[in-house]
């Protein structure tokens, strides 16, 4: 088992376009608009020379007639930047594809004897670490004095003792106390590969271990053997 101080600095994520977002009928009001014209056109042809549209009336239509042509460009200029952004975000997600990344959790995978977590603590404390099977059994416990910041812990499926654990999911719970006795709040993260990435929702969905999770998600990546 092993804990270490995290060097590299945690990487930003791009946020997921909303699936809920409203969605403009372009086509409705393209017919709007073309009725509209029509309608102004066939007005001013038909009007009565001795009694012509009313200034005031006809600026208000021709305002009008803006205001519709506006809306029609920004749609089509919102539906490309939709496109583009989901494009970027495949791309993004296409190239996380066999990397090693960090997600919250407390759920690793235990795979050729290595199963990693990064915790965080806000201050010095003793720390007792816990890691159970996916059937409850606890398959390692030990105390370390853990600093404040991000840390790894890894471990290496050897249990107190001297079990070889099989390859699988295993939980860890780290619970603390500082050196007046007050517990510690300590968050725990989870280091897993991508196996595959899902294009279809809106957001792309990347698999780590058998589960799902999103570009926001993702809080590190991770490069072993460097």
């Amino acid at each position: 088992m092993a804990i270490s101080s995290l060097l590299a600095p945690a990487a930003s994520s791009l946020p997921a376009t909303s699936a809920n977002a409203p969605v403009v009928d372009k086509q409705s009001i393209a017919n709007n608009f073309t009725t509209f014209l029509q309608l102004l056109t066939t007005q001013l042809k038909n009007q009565n020379p001795l009694d012509p549209l009313d200034t005031n009336q006809f600026t208000q239509q021709l305002v009008q007639f803006a205001q519709v042509e506006q809306q029609l460009r920004q749609n089509g200029q919102l539906a490309s930047l939709v496109a583009l952004e989901k494009t970027a975000q495949s791309t993004t997600a296409l190239a996380f594809v066999g990397a090693t990344v960090v997600v919250d959790g407390s759920t690793a995978r235990l795979d050729n004897g290595r199963a990693a977590w990064s915790f965080s603590s806000p201050r010095p404390a003793s720390a007792t670490f816990s890691i159970k099977s996916a059937t409850g059994e606890v398959a390692y416990s030990g105390t370390f004095a853990i600093n404040p910041g991000v840390q790894n812990f890894v471990w290496d499926g050897r249990g107190n003792n001297g079990r070889i654990w099989t390859p699988g999911d295993y939980t860890l719970t780290v619970t603390a106390k500082d050196t007046s006795g007050q517990p510690v709040a300590v968050s725990t993260e989870v280091e897993g590969l991508v196996d595959s990435v899902d294009l279809t929702p809106n957001s792309p969905i990347l698999s780590v271990a058998g589960k799902n999770y999103t570009l926001a998600q993702i809080k590190r990546i991770v490069r072993h053997g460097l």
